[in-house]
C-alpha cells in the first residue's frame, strides 16, 4: 500500500471514528438530559402529592418534630453546578418556628401539642435558648404539652423541659452532656515530619492556629474558654431547670455521672435515676405512647385510613395554613444575613459570601422604602478582605443617612465585629460570643522534607520572591514582610473598632488581643451598646427612623423556581451527591478558611473558641 493509500485510510478510520465519538457524546448528553427532566417532572409531581393538605386543627394535637438544623436565614445553592451538591440536613428558619409556635400558643382550638427535638440541630447556644424560651409560653398559655423521643440529646432535652410531661422509649437515654471538648495539637507530629511551621497570628488570645503551633492548649486559651462555656452552659442548665421545677445541680449531676456522648441508647440507669430526681416522667414505648394518647384525646384513622391513632396534625400543615405576616406600610426596616464563615464568593451553607452579601446589603440601602437596615450577624468571621466589602455597603448606606442597626446572634467574633463596625447601635443576645479582635495566620513550609528526600529547587525570578511557595523556606527579610503584614492588619481592625465604639485605640488595644468575651462583659467594656433580640434590634432602628407604622423586610438572595425545586427533590429522595450541613461541618470548613491556598497566607479574622457544639 502506497503512503497516500495508508494516509487516506488512516483519516478515513479516525474520521469515522470522530464521528461515533461525537454521535456517542450527543446521545449521553440527550439521555442525561432526558432523565434529568424526568426526575425533575417526577419529583415535581411527587412533591405536590406530599403537599400537606388543608387540615382543620380543632381539637387535634399539633406535632411539633422539627428535623434540620435551626439557624437566622436559611442559605442554599442558587446555581446549577455538576454533580449537584445540596446539603443533607433541612434548613429552618428560626423566625418562621418562632411564628409557628406563637400562632401554636394563641389556638385556642388545639387539643394539645406533642414536641419531640431529638432530630433537631441549632447554630448555637442563643438560638437554642430563644426557641426553648417560645416552648415554654406554650405551657403558660394554658397548652398541654408532652414531649417525647427516643434519645434526648442536650438541645433536644432543653426543648423537652419546656414541656408538662416527659416520656422517653425505655431502651433510649437521657443524655444531658455539657459543653466544650477537646481539639488536636499537631506540633509534635509536624516537628517529627521536618514540616516548619510559621506563625505571625496577632493577639496572645488567638487561638485559631494553636493546634499547629501548639502541643497543648494556651493558658490563655483555657481561661477564655472557661470564661465562655461556664455562663453558657449555666443558661443552659438554668432553663432545663425552670422547666422540670428542679435545681439545677440536678442537671449537672446527670450530666457528671450518667451522660457520655457515646451512650445514646440503653442507657437504662440513667432513665432510672432521670425519672427519680423528676428530670423526665418516665419511659413509654411507641405502642404506650399511642395508647396514652388516644386515652386522652380519642381515637381516628390515620391518613391512609388503615391505622387507629390520636387525632393531630402535622407542624408542616399546621404552618401551611398561617395567613401570611404582610403589611401596607409604605417605609421598612431592612434586614440582611450574614450567616457563616465569611469569605468571598457565593453565599452557600456554612458560607457568608461577601459577592451576595455585599449586593444585597446595597439592593437595601438603594431601595426607597428603606428607613434603616439591621444587619444580622451569625458568624465566627473568615477572610479579611470579605469583611471588609460588607462593611463597605453598609458604610455607604450611612454615608446616606440611614441608621444601621446590627444585631448579633449565637456568635459575632472576628470578622462578625469587623463587619459589624459601621453600625451606630449593636445589640447581642445574653449568650453571644463576640471580640476576638486579633489575625490568624500560620502556614508550614516544607523545605526540610524535601532536603531530606533529596528534591531540590532552582529558577530564575525578577524579583526576590517571585515564585515563592510552601516547598521554600521563609529567609529572614521574607520573615519581617509577613510580621509586618500581620501587624498592619491588626492595628488596622483595632482602628477599626476603636473609631465605631469612640473608644481610644490603645483602650481597643487592651481588650482585643484575639479575646472572645460573652455579651454582658462586651456591654461593660463597650463592645456592644445594648442586650436584646433580633425583633428588639428592629424595633429600636424603626425608632431610630422615627417610623410610627412600618413593615419588615428581609433582603435575601432569590433561589430560581427550578433550583428550589431541585433543593426539595435533593431533601426529599436523597438523589443529589452532598455534604452535610451539621454543626461539626460546617465549623470546620470555617476553621480551614485558615489554611486555604496554603501557597499565598492569608490574614484570617476567625474565632475558633466561638464554636461551640450542642450535640
Amino acid at each position: 500500500m502506497s503512503h497516500k493509500s495508508l494516509e487516506i485510510t488512516l483519516k478515513g478510520f479516525f474520521g469515522k471514528l470522530g464521528s461515533v465519538l461525537t454521535a456517542v457524546r450527543v446521545w449521553t448528553v440527550n439521555i442525561f438530559t432526558l432523565l434529568l427532566l424526568l426526575y425533575v417532572v417526577g419529583g415535581a409531581a411527587y412533591l405536590l402529592s406530599k403537599r400537606p393538605p388543608g387540615v382543620d386543627p380543632a381539637g387535634k394535637v399539633l406535632i411539633l418534630n422539627p428535623e434540620g438544623v435551626v439557624k437566622d436565614q436559611e442559605v442554599y445553592p442558587t446555581d446549577f453546578d455538576f454533580p449537584f451538591a445540596m446539603p443533607a440536613e433541612k434548613q429552618i428558619q428560626s423566625r418562621d418556628l418562632i411564628r409557628l409556635i406563637r400562632a401554636a400558643a394563641e389556638d385556642q382550638d388545639l387539643a394539645g401539642i406533642l414536641v419531640d427535638f431529638s432530630d433537631t440541630s441549632f447554630t448555637g447556644p442563643s438560638t437554642a435558648l430563644a426557641i426553648a424560651g417560645e416552648l415554654a409560653t406554650l405551657r403558660q398559655a394554658g397548652k398541654t404539652v408532652i414531649a417525647y423521643s427516643e434519645v434526648l440529646n442536650p438541645s433536644a432535652y432543653l426543648m423537652a423541659a419546656q414541656a408538662d410531661e416527659i416520656y422517653v422509649h425505655p431502651s433510649g437515654a437521657v443524655a444531658i452532656n455539657g459543653i466544650g471538648g477537646y481539639r488536636d495539637y499537631t506540633r509534635e507530629l509536624t516537628d517529627k515530619l521536618n514540616i516548619t511551621i510559621h506563625n505571625y497570628s496577632q493577639g496572645d488570645y488567638k487561638s485559631a492556629v494553636e493546634g499547629l503551633t501548639r502541643s497543648d492548649m494556651s493558658d490563655a486559651d483555657k481561661l477564655q474558654r472557661e470564661e465562655l462555656y461556664g455562663p453558657i452552659w449555666a443558661a443552659l442548665k438554668t432553663r432545663m431547670a425552670l422547666g422540670r421545677q428542679v435545681k439545677p445541680e440536678q442537671i449537672q449531676h446527670m450530666a457528671d455521672n450518667f451522660s457520655v456522648p457515646m451512650l445514646d441508647e440503653g442507657a437504662y440507669d440513667g432513665l432510672a435515676h432521670a425519672k427519680e430526681v423528676g428530670l423526665i416522667s418516665g419511659t413509654l414505648t411507641f405502642p404506650e405512647l399511642r395508647a396514652l394518647m388516644i386515652e386522652r384525646y380519642g381515637k381516628s384513622e390515620d391518613e391512609e385510613g388503615d391505622r387507629e391513632t390520636y387525632p393531630h396534625i402535622s407542624w408542616q400543615a399546621y404552618q401551611a395554613q398561617l395567613e401570611p405576616e404582610e403589611s401596607d406600610a409604605e417605609d421598612a426596616v431592612a434586614v440582611v444575613f450574614v450567616e457563616g464563615g465569611i469569605r468571598q464568593g457565593k453565599m452557600g451553607p456554612g458560607v457568608a459570601g461577601s459577592d451576595d452579601i455585599a449586593p444585597l446589603i446595597r439592593k437595601a440601602h438603594e431601595d426607597k422604602s428603606t428607613r434603616a437596615i439591621v444587619l444580622r450577624v451569625n458568624s465566627p468571621g473568615g477572610s479579611v478582605i470579605a469583611s471588609d466589602l460588607i462593611r463597605d455597603e453598609l458604610a455607604a448606606a450611612k454615608l446616606k443617612g440611614i441608621p444601621v442597626v446590627v444585631s448579633m446572634g449565637d456568635v459575632a467574633a472576628s470578622g462578625g465585629v469587623w463587619v459589624s463596625t459601621p453600625a451606630d447601635t449593636i445589640f447581642a443576645e445574653p449568650t453571644t460570643i463576640t471580640g476576638s479582635i486579633g489575625v490568624a495566620i500560620a502556614f508550614p513550609t516544607l523545605e526540610n522534607v524535601f532536603d531530606y528526600i533529596g528534591v531540590n529547587f532552582d529558577g530564575v525570578t525578577t524579583s526576590e520572591h517571585a515564585g515563592w511557595g510552601p516547598a521554600l523556606s521563609v529567609d529572614e527579610k521574607l520573615d519581617a514582610i509577613f510580621a509586618r503584614w500581620a501587624g498592619s492588619a491588626y492595628e488596622e481592625f483595632i482602628n477599626k473598632v476603636a473609631v465605631s465604639r469612640d473608644r481610644e485605640s490603645d483602650y481597643i488595644r487592651s481588650i482585643a488581643g484575639g479575646r472572645v468575651w460573652l455579651a454582658p462583659k462586651a456591654l461593660e467594656l463597650g463592645l456592644i451598646d445594648k442586650l436584646g433580640s433580633m425583633e428588639n434590634a428592629i424595633e429600636f432602628a424603626a425608632g431610630q427612623a422615627e417610623l410610627k407604622d412600618f413593615r419588615t423586610n428581609y433582603v435575601v438572595k432569590k433561589t430560581s423556581p427550578f433550583m428550589a425545586l431541585l433543593r426539595e427533590l435533593s431533601v426529599e429522595a436523597g438523589f443529589f451527591s452532598s455534604y452535610s450541613e451539621g454543626q461539626f461541618g460546617a465549623r470546620m470548613a470555617a476553621l480551614f478558611t485558615i489554611f486555604d491556598g496554603v501557597s499565598q497566607p492569608r490574614a484570617t479574622i476567625l474565632c475558633d473558641s466561638c464554636l461551640i457544639e450542642m450535640l
